[in-house]
């Protein structure tokens, strides 16, 4: 089959889909054409994931419906590589290609018939034109060429085609996976965060292949540099409602559009609080100025009677009419916007008195035989914005645990200056206590009055009331996430350590943690692999290898 350039490849409509009582699509609808390369994005537990293997067949929807364009090729790349036995590279590449090998075959078949004399010639002629198209299409010709380039990309290719797939670490699967989808040349691409284990080169070879990519793409990322550099389109899948928002323009665009609609409900919950107190007001003024019109007790002046009857009646409608108003905008109020996200907005920098407010020295640290950290000593001043870079498993989840005080060292010591408190979060969800209710955890280790501390919790707007009484347990990755967001801007911290802390969470609700973050006058360290969280905000970039900790760059 040839697709043009103006097919539709993918059409979605009213798909849902829930797990037990845990609704996570809801009425998704969408379409995507050739050509067109569109990100999904939405909180961990959204159901992106779930949306693609919908598409692929792999799961079942509860209602609704979808078509893929009959003779497309799809590629799917889930986040997980699937098991591939005993193959070898080059055999799980050829797998993956699909029916290419066979159209290969099929056109040697034809011009070996095509060689003899045939009644047949006219339509030998016409399925190797098509076939020879499709071929064409999807790189058949340059599969040779095209698997060098790919493999040098992905730089994946000092593996070789014999090395056995079930060898390889998690990281060489994955781009090993990526890989023999690229070679496939599908129709269109359906990716699961395609930018987890590859490192900045990698992503910059990937987006400039996509970009090339003349098929369809449906990504599912939470890698913001990726989205705005590969796709036009975004669909917003919202974590309440499960609903499908599609924003024509990039990332950027899509962020614009998320503050400019932030801006309108602010700006629209104002204007109905100053109608609803100027209703109020007219309705005591009116009602006051009724009961001062008294009926006249003289016969002789019934006429100013009359006409003061007439306006208390005129004002007495009025107060109705205001009152029917004021009911209707009672009953269906615009919500209250959540507060802007602070950190600690009554710190006061100069709170650090000392001149160092965190010091590592000599700090060394082993698991079993491996050597995580090797003698480390560095220094968080009062100013420092620093991200800490490197491979994983080099140690920088275990020198914030030193610093945060989780963990500690075999050799050397931390010191914190005595007017420092510390805010720490954790990759891992391990300081998240696992019993009680999502407001039990919020509340711990803290006193006041119940009501104040939930005011306090939903004022952030990470969560709606009923969200308060379901068990940790209970939540999804990305909901715990932001309850380590809340307890974090509730510890009021001066000095803050984040483990990656643009992970599991909305791209909205990132956004505006970024921004509260660039507002914070203290100190910041964090561990971090994102890109555009690192181009806003870090000053020094430190990066860990082989147990040492070494400043890489430092900007102004």
């Amino acid at each position: 089959m040839t697709i043009g350039t103006t097919t539709t490849l993918l059409t979605i409509q009213n798909l849902s889909k829930a797990y037990g009582d845990q609704q996570v699509l809801n009425q998704v609808s969408l379409t995507l054409a050739a050509g067109q390369k569109v990100g999904l994005v939405g909180a961990n537990g959204v159901g992106k994931s779930t949306l693609l293997k919908i598409i692929v067949g792999e799961v079942a929807p509860d209602g609704g419906a979808w078509r893929v364009t009959p003779g497309a090729d799809i590629g799917y790349l889930p986040q997980a590589l699937a098991a591939a036995g005993d193959q070898r590279i080059a055999e799980f590449i050829d797998a993956a290609l699909g029916n290419l090998r066979q159209i290969e075959q099929r056109l040697r078949t034809l011009e070996e018939a095509m060689a003899q004399p045939s009644d047949d010639l006219p339509a030998l002629l016409a399925e190797y034109g098509a076939l020879n198209d499709e071929f064409d299409r999807r790189g058949g010709y340059e599969l040779e060429h095209r698997t060098a380039e790919v493999f040098a990309g992905l730089a994946i290719e000092h593996l070789g085609l014999a090395r056995r797939v079930a060898s390889l670490s998690g990281g060489e699967k994955a781009r090993v996976g990526l890989a023999a989808l690229l070679l496939r040349g599908p129709d269109l691409l359906l990716l699961d965060e395609p930018t987890n284990h590859l490192d900045v080169a990698t992503l910059a070879w990937l987006e400039g292949y996509l970009q090339r990519f003349t098929g369809g793409l449906l990504a599912v990322s939470h890698d913001r540099h990726f989205l705005s550099q590969t796709v036009s389109t975004i669909v917003e899948l919202d974590e309440q409602t499960k609903e499908a928002t599609v924003y024509s323009g990039s990332y950027d665009f899509y962020a614009q559009m998320k503050a400019q609609a932030r801006a309108r409900w602010e700006a629209d919950y104002a204007t109905q609080q100053e109608e609803i107190w100027e209703l109020r007001r007219a309705i005591k003024s009116d009602a006051r100025q009724v009961a001062h019109n008294r009926p006249p007790r003289d016969g002789d002046k019934f006429l100013i009677g009359f006409k003061k009857g007439r306006i208390a009646d005129a004002i007495s409608r009025n107060v109705r009419s205001a009152e029917e108003k004021l009911r209707r905008l009672e009953e269906n109020p615009i919500p209250k916007p959540p507060k802007p996200l602070a950190i600690n907005p009554e710190f006061d920098p100069q709170a650090l008195t000392s001149k160092t407010p965190l010091v590592v020295e000599g700090v060394s640290k082993r698991f079993g035989e491996r050597v995580v950290l090797d003698g480390v000593s560095c220094a968080v001043m009062p100013d420092s914005r620093i991200v800490i870079m490197g491979a994983n498993g080099a140690g920088k989840t275990t020198l914030l645990r030193i610093m945060a005080g989780v963990e500690q060292p075999d050799r050397g010591a931390v010191s914190v200056a005595g007017s420092v408190v510390v805010g720490y979060l954790d990759q891992e969800q391990e300081t998240l206590e696992e019993e009680g209710t999502l407001f039990d955890a919020y509340r711990e280790g803290r006193t006041g009055d119940w009501e104040e501390i939930k005011a306090e919790l939903l004022q952030y707007g990470l969560f709606t009331w009923p969200d308060l009484l379901k068990p940790v347990k209970t939540l999804s990755v990305g909901q715990k996430r932001k309850l380590q967001l809340a307890r974090l801007m509730a510890r009021r911290a001066n000095l803050l350590l984040l483990d990656e802390p643009t992970n599991h969470i909305s791209l909205d609700v990132l956004e505006e943690f970024e921004a509260a973050l660039l507002r914070f006058p203290g100190p910041i360290l964090a561990i971090s692999h994102d890109r555009r969280f690192i181009e806003r905000f870090a000053r020094e970039v430190w990066v860990m290898a082989d147990g040492r900790l070494q400043r890489e760059k430092e900007f102004a």
